[in-house]
């Protein structure tokens, strides 16, 4: 008897094998999980990389506490750092994730030909309709174009029916990343349906609104957080039970960057619903989702911004100005160029 979505499930994996990572015969290929991981997407993209000639290896871990830097007292850091190393391509499924870790960071300091992708938290559910039934080739073209957009403007501002109201800076140096279902070659690249920007650091002013979702250490919110930026930094925030309980988990590390914005992203996949599992929630069609604390000198030269964490929260119904130009009113593109292509994609 067949399993649940396994069917589904076996396609969409071998798209992320042949198409976006596009494995090729002999290429070790690592996948990490912890104890909360979805065993069935495991095992589904080691046979699709088994099926394609690639070397699958998967590493399983007990759940760390915390995430990112925060995980690596309970981590085997010089081990899973090794194994990191020698890899070609490093899948991550991690529930509580590896990214910005001391594994991370030894794995990109010794490992040069390295294809990461992140997709954290991942389950059949969401790999289906995030990967497998979308149009991977139109949504890369719309993408592409949009990301040479942000690449060219100097200045962005951002506002949202819940409040956001933010206006900043761009730094050329600094990476706009856009992961639009290619990761065939060296880099960090995430689940398809999202342009990463880091702003100028220390050029962000105004009010931030989550009004979607806030991982760590929230899950979906059951009211908006609001947060005061002065250049960058988060000055006060209010709101409710999870606005107190972000606030202590801010306090926590007692380390000031953690109150420092990191990077703004775009959501853009046609699949993606706000589930509370940030790697989809980032992908909201129209949302934009602000990171805070650490940001790699991977994405941001030389040095990056140092923190012993990093948390995401989702901002629904985004308007976005690139220099003076609109691009998005309230989730949805109106300017000429990108509006066309919206229609396609999600008529799909």
């Amino acid at each position: 008897m067949a399993k649940f979505y396994e069917f589904e499930l076996q396609k969409a994996s071998d798209r992320l094998i042949k198409e976006i990572l596009k494995v090729q015969i002999g290429e070790t290929v690592l996948i990490t999980a912890d104890t909360l991981s979805d065993e069935r997407v495991v095992n589904s993209t080691a046979s699709s990389v088994h099926a394609v000639g690639g070397k699958p290896m998967v590493v399983w871990t007990a759940t760390p506490s915390g995430v990112g830097k925060a995980a690596d007292a309970e981590l085997p850091v010089e081990a899973l750092g090794a194994a990191l190393a020698k890899t070609d391509v490093w899948i991550e499924y991690n529930k509580q994730w590896l990214l910005y870790s001391t594994p991370f960071e030894i794995a990109y300091e010794n490992n040069k030909k390295l294809r990461y992708i992140n997709l954290v938290e991942m389950n059949p559910d969401l790999m289906i309709r995030n990967i497998g039934n979308v149009e991977i080739i139109l949504l890369a073209e719309f993408m592409k174009k949009f990301a040479d957009m942000n690449k060219k403007a100097k200045k962005m501002k951002i506002k949202t029916p819940s409040g956001t109201d933010l206006s900043f800076e761009l730094e050329p140096r600094h990476l706009i990343s856009c992961d639009a279902g290619d990761a065939s070659t060296p880099g960090i690249f995430m689940m398809p349906g999202q342009i990463n920007v880091v702003p100028r650091f220390n050029t962000v002013n105004g009010t931030l609104v989550y009004d979607g979702s806030l991982v760590p250490p929230c899950g979906l919110l059951e009211q908006p957080i609001k947060m005061t930026i002065v250049n960058s930094t988060i000055t006060n925030i209010e709101g409710g039970r999870q606005a107190e309980e972000f606030e202590i988990w801010l306090k926590s590390f007692d380390d000031p960057n953690m109150y420092k914005l990191a990077h703004i992203a775009y959501g853009l996949n046609p699949g993606a619903k706000l589930t509370g599992n940030i790697v989809e929630d980032e992908r909201v069609w129209g949302s934009t989702e602000w990171g805070i604390g650490y940001v790699s000198p991977y994405d941001a030269p030389p040095e990056g911004q140092d923190a012993k964490s990093h948390c995401d929260g989702i901002c629904l119904n985004s308007s976005v100005w690139l220099d003076d130009v609109q691009v998005l009113e309230n989730g949805k593109f109106i300017h000429p160029e990108l509006k066309e292509y919206e229609e396609k994609i999600l008529k799909r």
